[in-house]
């Protein structure tokens, strides 16, 4: 059997297949388009449930390129913060975020940061429960022994009180309980 390497479909290949399962081709159909098996097609359509999700596009609050690169050079240029803000016509707290979360004052680099930002802005974002396997299992040790979401993560901030990564709110355990479509607990639970 030969295995054929992963491919990364750009995003108009991703348009084209949109368009023709909307039409009501099969993914079969669509995969020998792209000389792919139809498990090649259904992995791109299923993390949306079948459903075309909107084309990303930034916020209308978010700041936009230009605005980044200005940034960039008030940095470079030695102005301070409260000038950048004045010139971009932004208040001073969305500079000073922009700048602590793209690597600080001394390495803020405009096209790093709008990637970044353009990263942070994918949805759906996986929960914290998702991302740590050790996180997961106190939260499922504690709901086996009929803790509640509250109690779970009282005691997590009085276990982890610095680290931030072994904290999550109880409303984020009632998601995770109730909305069974991440799966998060369901399998530590069984």
């Amino acid at each position: 059997m030969t295995y054929r390497t992963i491919i990364k479909y750009t995003t108009e290949q991703k348009k084209y297949m949109w368009d023709r399962w909307l039409q009501g081709d099969s993914l079969k159909d669509i995969g020998r388009y792209f000389d792919r098996p139809s498990s090649s097609i259904y992995g791109q359509l299923s993390p949306t449930g079948g459903i075309r999700p909107p084309d990303r596009k930034r916020s209308r609050l978010a700041l936009t390129l230009a605005e980044i690169e200005e940034i960039s050079r008030g940095i470079f240029g030695g102005l301070s913060i409260r000038q950048i803000a004045l010139k971009l016509d932004r208040p001073p707290s969305t500079i000073s975020r922009e700048i602590k979360s793209n690597e600080g004052y001394k390495h803020y680099r405009a096209t790093s940061a709008d990637q970044a930002a353009w990263d942070r802005s994918y949805r759906p974002k996986l929960y914290k429960l998702a991302q740590s396997r050790v996180l997961r299992l106190n939260v499922a040790k504690k709901l086996k022994q009929h803790w509640s979401p509250q109690q779970i993560a009282g005691w997590l901030r009085r276990e982890y009180p610095t680290e931030d990564h072994n904290q999550v709110s109880h409303e984020i355990i009632y998601r995770s309980l109730f909305f069974q479509a991440r799966g998060v607990l369901k399998k530590e639970l069984f």
